[in-house]
């Protein structure tokens, strides 16, 4: 029997192309082939069907394998109707939370029920629940809300969505990087949505050199972590796409100086310049007896370093995922898109986390900062629950799990 050829898509942002990286290397142990496409510089929507065309064409009618697969980010519902177009099987990969998935699958009852309007701007800020027991919503916290300040931006994301809904209907898999243990009521609400994760809880020897991060990791803090005290470090990192400006950043470094914790700071290098590079630069230099800043760090190995006690997020669902994988009791810090969402999961139905909660200017306070890091390290609760956590998850990939079930049957439908 000829090999399988599957031809995997990421939407080309951090938080989507590293999960499709890790379910690529899970075909791969399965002796599949992978083509994995990104595009960066040129319009998604206007350059990249035609180019995935012309090579599905190239590929198919050429000698080589036939690409028999095409496994797509959800974000990208043009690439499945395309599969379709040239009668390729096809699945969709979320690489979020499966009740972010669920959302747009509301947007129809949404409209019906007058919460938003056409254009998904909310009908007025309010609290909603998609289901019974499902998390709860804030209207103003929509994911297509948060993208952008501009409503015409907004609007486009809405009407992308929408569209990524109508792929959804035309595919043979619906999978998401969740478990049943972090979402019940979700994948309760969205039966057609099967969860194969974590991702990140698959144990294999290659792991720790996936490829897959946009910036070159600092491994320099390892060994920093190395000299610190078990469940010491306040770990700090915001992501790929949070910017906090100078204001906001002084109060962070202030909270820290004032805490008197051990801390690791990703600070990405973009952001890194200019009058933040002074103050950083200052501020390092000040507190290096306990305190660390480097451009970007190998997020999984920090976390599961022994010293780490807690992680100040911005709530994305790679991060969210890693830090319970790992046992860490979170503080919240969500900055946009469906961040607002993984603060409810955290804080109030996983209960391993804390908010931090801004003034009416929107800053976040150096006291506020402060009171809730000691909160996060010295309370056993956080860490307690913390640890029940992360035992639930990982059992999910483990041999019999349920995302490990899940996974094997998809491969084996590649495979046949």
């Amino acid at each position: 029997m000829c090999r399988v050829h599957v031809l995997v898509l990421p939407y080309p942002a951090q938080g989507h192309v590293k999960p499709l990286m890790e379910l690529s290397c899970e075909l791969v142990k399965h002796d599949e082939n992978r083509n994995c496409l990104e595009n960066l510089t040129e319009s998604i929507r206007e350059v990249m069907p035609n180019k995935l065309e012309k090579l599905i064409q190239e590929i198919n009618e050429s000698d080589s394998e036939k690409i028999s697969c095409v496994v797509a980010d959800g974000s990208m519902g043009w690439a499945l109707e395309l599969a379709e177009k040239m009668r390729v099987r096809r699945a969709l990969f979320w690489p979020a939370s499966a009740s972010l998935l669920a959302l747009p699958f509301s947007i129809p009852e949404l409209l019906h029920d007058g919460i938003i309007d056409t254009d998904g701007t909310p009908a007025k800020d309010q609290i909603i629940h998609l289901a019974p027991k499902f998390p709860a919503m804030r209207t103003k916290h929509f994911v297509w809300t948060q993208i952008s300040d501009y409503l015409s931006a907004q609007k486009v994301v809405f009407n992308y969505m929408i569209r990524n809904n109508k792929a959804a209907k035309i595919v043979d898999w619906v999978i998401c990087n969740s478990t049943h243990k972090l979402e019940p009521s979700a994948f309760a609400f969205a039966p057609q949505i099967l969860p194969i994760g974590p991702l990140q809880a698959i144990k294999r020897n290659h792991s720790e050199n996936l490829a897959g991060s946009f910036w070159p990791e600092d491994s320099t803090c390892l060994n920093w972590l190395d000299q610190q005290t078990d469940k010491s470090v306040t770990y700090i990192a915001f992501g790929s796409f949070t910017i906090l400006d100078l204001t906001q950043l002084q109060e962070l470094a202030l909270a820290l100086e004032l805490s008197n914790e051990p801390f690791l700071w990703a600070v990405r290098s973009d952001i890194n310049n200019g009058a933040i590079y002074d103050f950083l630069k200052a501020f390092e230099d000040r507190l290096s007896s306990h305190g660390k800043i480097v451009g970007w760090a190998p997020q999984q190995k920090v976390l599961k370093h022994p010293s780490i006690a807690c992680f100040l997020s911005h709530c994305g669902w790679n991060s969210t995922l890693e830090g319970a994988i790992n046992g860490v009791p979170f503080l919240c810090w969500p900055y946009f898109a469906d961040q607002f969402l993984k603060e409810t999961y955290i804080c109030d139905i996983w209960k391993v986390g804390l908010r931090l909660n801004r003034r009416n200017d929107r800053i976040i306070s150096h006291e506020e900062i402060a009171f809730k890091i000691k909160q996060a390290i010295h309370d056993k609760g956080f860490r307690a629950s913390a640890s029940e956590l992360q035992e639930k998850v990982i059992n999910c990939v483990q041999e019999g799990g349920s995302s490990n079930k899940h996974l094997k049957n998809f491969v084996d439908w590649i495979k046949a």
